[in-house]
C-alpha cells in the first residue's frame, strides 16, 4: 500500500471523475450539462473541460445523453454506479469469517487484450481480491453474498465470465499465512484513522468558510473518503481493525449530510 499523503484530497478532480460523481450522487436522475458545468467550476474545473468529458463518457457508454444537453449514467457505468452508491452500507456486506477463502483464477484467459485485463483486475480489486505469488486472486470468504451473486458482481464489473471462481476454500497453514500478508493491516488501520481525523478537522473549518468554499471542500474530501471505502477489501476482524473501519464509515455518513446541505444552497 502506498504511503498516505495528508493533503492529497485537496488536488482538483478530473472533469471525468466529477461528472461521474455528480451523476452517481443525483439518485441516478438525469442532469443538465449546464448544471454539471456549474458544479465543476465550483471544484476548479472549467465548463469546457466538463462538456468534453461528457462527450468522451458518452462514447465509452459510461454516460448516456437522454436528450439534448441532458445526461445520465450509461449502460457501462451502471455497475460502477451501484458500487459507488453503496459505500454507506459497506459494513452490511460482511459476515463472520470461518477461515475459508475465495479464489479466482484468470491467467488462463491470457493478457493480450490489455483493456480486458485492466477491466478484470479493476473488478477483482474493487471486490477486495489480491494477487498471490501463485497468480491466483484471493480474499477471505467473509462477504454476505452467495458465491453465485459474488461471481455475477465480478462479471458485471468486467471479469470474464469464463474465469474460474471458487468459494469456501480451505488453505494450508503456510498458504494462509502468505495470503494474510497480502493486506498490510497496520497501513489499512492508519488509513482509517487518517480519514477520520481529516473529516473532523474539516468540520471544524467549515463554519468559517463561504457556502461555495464549504461545498468544494466537502466534495473533494468526501470523494476521497468514499473512494477509500469503496476500494476497501472489507477484511474480517481477524485481519484488520473492523471497528475503526465502521467508525470511519459512520463519520462519512455524517460528513456527507453536511456536504449535501452546502451543495443544496449553491444549486
Amino acid at each position: 500500500m502506498s504511503q498516505i499523503s495528508l493533503h492529497h484530497w485537496r488536488e482538483p478532480l478530473s472533469a471525468r471523475t466529477l461528472a461521474l460523481a455528480f451523476l452517481s450522487t443525483s439518485g441516478a436522475r438525469p442532469m443538465r450539462a449546464a448544471a454539471l458545468a456549474r458544479r465543476a467550476e465550483i471544484c476548479g474545473v472549467d465548463s469546457a473541460a466538463m462538456r468534453m468529458a461528457l462527450g468522451r463518457l458518452v462514447r465509452d457508454e459510461m454516460v448516456e445523453q437522454v436528450e439534448r444537453g441532458v445526461y445520465a449514467i450509461g449502460r457501462e457505468g451502471l455497475a460502477l454506479n451501484r458500487v459507488a452508491r453503496g459505500w454507506a452500507e459497506a459494513e452490511s456486506r460482511v459476515r463472520a469469517w470461518d477461515g475459508r477463502w475465495i479464489v479466482v483464477a484468470v491467467d488462463h484467459l491470457g493478457r493480450s487484450d490489455r483493456r480486458q485485463v485492466r477491466a478484470q483486475e479493476r473488478a477483482l480489486r474493487l471486490n477486495g481480491l489480491a494477487r498471490a505469488e501463485s497468480g491466483l486472486w484471493v480474499r477471505p470468504d467473509n462477504l454476505a453474498l452467495s458465491l453465485e451473486d459474488f461471481a455475477a458482481r465480478l462479471v458485471g464489473l468486467g471479469l470474464d465470465e469464463t474465469a474460474t471462481i471458487l468459494g469456501d476454500v480451505r488453505a494450508l497453514a503456510t498458504q494462509e499465512a502468505a495470503f494474510r500478508c497480502l493486506w498490510p493491516a497496520a497501513a489499512i488501520a492508519a488509513r482509517y484513522r487518517h480519514w477520520i481525523d481529516e473529516m473532523a478537522a474539516s468540520e471544524d473549518r467549515l463554519a468559517a468558510m463561504t457556502t461555495v468554499e464549504a461545498a468544494r471542500e466537502t466534495l473533494l474530501l468526501g470523494q476521497s473518503v468514499i473512494r477509500t471505502i469503496n476500494t476497501d477489501p472489507l477484511l474480517p476482524a481477524e485481519m484488520v481493525d473492523a471497528a475503526l473501519r465502521a467508525e470511519m464509515i459512520a463519520a462519512m455518513r455524517r460528513y456527507d449530510t453536511i456536504g449535501k446541505s452546502f451543495w443544496a444552497k449553491v444549486e
